[in-house]
């Protein structure tokens, strides 16, 4: 039996596992780059790009996007990925352990920035999620996301309520803190940042019980 070592089978796992990952790595910038891409033509124009501007945006061709991505839908629902991965790497909650004022001004300001700058990007995928169940489901994903943290700010004041006087408490906090309420304060009724801010810091105060003694 020969039991030369296979010299060659070893020179070309040294040769191709880097160009493996080399081309590996290439291909994920390409596609970060289409995804990053998307995001700054739906923020330009408020509507859905065409995979035209995406291609002349990001610097490939067309075909390098359907490398990547099986279709326009597809490519969507990997925006909204990353969208939701951005936005629970850097919006952190703040002042959990705050009084009743200050956890409704952090909760309310951080929405709002959160709306502006992901209001273009949430109408586009809005529009077209009842086409596509992949898109829809990171849609109610949002929505949850946005809710689990209104009930972790105002805990305090939720934990006296019933369970259904909750759940309608929750409901109108959430219908009252929805993107396109904040697109008509901004955009309809011509409100400054710290003015719609206001508008929602007292609503939410109305909206929630009284805060128990010592919380």
């Amino acid at each position: 039996m020969n039991e030369t070592p296979d010299i060659a089978s070893d020179a070309d796992q040294g040769v191709h596992a880097p160009r493996t990952d080399g081309r590996r790595l290439r291909s994920e910038r390409t596609r970060r780059l289409i995804i990053d891409a998307y995001m700054a033509l739906v923020r330009e124009n408020n509507q859905m790009p065409t995979a035209v501007q995406i291609a002349e945006r990001a610097g490939y061709s067309v075909r390098s996007i359907f490398e990547r991505f099986p279709d326009l839908n597809a490519l969507r629902v990997a925006v909204t990925d990353c969208a939701i991965a951005e936005a629970r790497s850097t919006g952190a909650l703040r002042d959990l352990k705050g009084d009743r004022e200050t956890r409704i001004r952090s909760q309310v300001e951080q929405r709002g920035r959160g709306c502006e700058h992901w209001l273009p990007l949430w109408r586009v995928l809005s529009s077209d999620a009842r086409t596509s169940p992949d898109l829809h489901q990171r849609i109610g994903m949002i929505r949850q996301l946005i809710v689990m943290r209104m009930e972790m700010m105002f805990r305090p004041e939720l934990s006296t309520v019933s369970d259904d006087v909750r759940k309608k408490i929750m409901l109108a906090l959430e219908s009252l803190l929805d993107f396109e309420s904040w697109a008509r304060m901004r955009e309809l009724y011509g409100l400054s940042f710290d003015q719609a801010s206001g508008v929602w810091v007292k609503a939410i105060d109305r909206l929630l019980p009284p805060t128990p003694a010592g919380a």
